[in-house]
């Protein structure tokens, strides 16, 4: 029997402190993949000197978590991810040295240090925004209805294992138009439960052309407002982090 190899050397520290990160897409950096943004952010770790807890093994890597990241192509001001250090730090100064050393349109909002419990948990759904070029809120306003009135809308999306069908209704638990821009683009709001298959805008609007007919006569640009815990009155989600903040207190 071949003998088992060990990695030479000491383990690695261990990890002390656990932080939770929300960070904003912006501008052209939206189109950035979680891959880019991956590589983008071990490079800004070093960077910053975060004192990075690794795992353990022949090759070590920096012990990041990333929870439901947006689809490429849209904006998002509420991406969160973990990270976990060897040594206690200000969540505040690490904020500011990540934010200083990613590229700009990949802000740095809050880093919290994490209390009980998981975050992934709490991201049970997202609040959408949608500005169509091209329409009014007279336009929007019947097709928001009859969504709202169907019982099943259904979009179809390729998947690594092929096509498939799947529901969008049940997933969305507000719907509404939230009047015009400064350019008097319609604002289409959404709130949508995170499923399995997860519901995407774009899924949405496959939806309403299939139940309505609507096409935006110009793609809209998709912006993630908000994830979080689902409200009592749907309508929205509360702060994912407010739990971490309350847990740890005003003194860390």
């Amino acid at each position: 029997m071949a003998r088992q190899r060990t990695p030479d050397g000491p383990p690695p520290p261990p990890a002390v402190q656990k932080l939770r990160i929300r960070y904003a897409k912006r501008g052209r950096l939206r189109f950035s993949s979680t891959r880019d943004f991956s590589r983008a952010l071990e490079r800004a770790l070093r960077r910053a000197g975060v004192p990075m807890a690794f795992s353990a093994g022949f090759h070590p890597h920096p012990l990041i978590s990333y929870a439901n990241a947006a689809p490429t192509g849209t904006a998002s001001e509420a991406e969160y991810f973990e990270i976990r250090v060897t040594e206690r730090v200000d969540p505040e100064a690490v904020r500011e040295a990540l934010d200083e050393a990613l590229p700009r349109g990949l802000d740095v909002v809050e880093v919290v240090e994490a209390g009980p419990g998981a975050l992934a948990d709490r991201l049970e759904a997202s609040e959408w925004e949608l500005r169509l070029r091209g329409s009014t809120p007279e336009d929007l306003a019947p097709v928001v209805a009859g969504y709202l009135a169907a019982s099943r809308a259904e979009a179809t999306r390729t998947f690594k294992s092929g096509p498939r069908t799947f529901d969008t209704r049940e997933a969305v638990t507000d719907l509404r138009v939230a009047g015009v821009d400064e350019a008097g683009c319609a604002i289409l709001r959404m709130v949508v439960r995170h499923t399995t298959p997860s519901v995407r805008p774009d899924d949405i609007l496959t939806a309403l052309h299939a139940v309505t007919g609507f096409v935006p006569p110009v793609p809209p640009l998709v912006t993630r407002l908000a994830q979080g815990p689902l409200r009592e009155d749907r309508a929205g989600v509360a702060d994912p982090l407010a739990a971490d903040r309350e847990a740890v207190g005003p003194e860390g």
